[in-house]
């Protein structure tokens, strides 16, 4: 479809270019240009990427840094945080076990739960619990203690018992148990 064109302009045409078709030409560019065409920066560019670079190193330096030094003081504060947590517990089971405020049974019945076997098993308290709670354990309703030995041991703490199986020894020792508590807090 070949025809004219006519275009009426409100002013005098100063100067006209042919358009190649290559976008490079459009918005003031020479009409030859290419986009793809490798251009060579100036000096100033050059000194001012060497520049930008340099700091955009320097500032992700210094976010690995703040970062390691983040993970460190969380760390650092959460073994502080367990360690206190342990401390506080530690503090409030000394005092309930001085006033007695705590059920023999449940912490037997506990450590019966974690033991390998639960026949022919001794199981050893501290004097005071075993005088407190020999009528509940030799009367047991539930049949969890059926079968099971209790004897009066010295060495065995209040609120604490000392579990014989045949197949190896389980200890409910509050000590103990607060390390674990405490290493799992470090880990977590």
């Amino acid at each position: 479809m070949s025809g004219s064109i006519t275009v009426n302009l409100s002013r005098p045409v100063a100067s006209v270019k042919v358009w190649d078709g290559d976008p490079g030409a459009v918005g003031g560019k020479q009409a030859n240009s290419r986009v793809d065409a490798p251009t060579i920066p100036s000096p100033e560019l050059e000194a001012q990427i060497k520049i930008f670079s340099q700091a955009s190193k320097a500032l992700n330096d210094a976010a690995v840094k703040l970062n390691e030094f983040y993970d460190k003081v969380f760390a650092d504060h959460a073994e502080s945080v367990a360690k206190l947590s342990v401390e506080i517990a530690r503090k409030i089971l000394m005092q309930k076990v001085e006033n007695g405020d705590y059920q023999i049974e449940s912490i037997i019945k506990k450590a019966i739960e974690n033991a390998p076997v639960r026949h022919d098993v001794v199981v050893h308290l501290n004097p005071e619990d075993y005088t407190q709670s020999r009528d509940v354990l030799q009367n047991d309703q539930d049949g969890v203690f059926i079968g099971i030995q209790f004897v009066s041991d010295p060495k065995i703490k209040r609120a604490e018992c000392l579990l014989e199986t045949p197949k190896g020894i389980v200890k409910s020792l509050i000590a103990e148990n607060l390390e674990r508590i405490g290493q799992a807090l470090q880990r977590a």
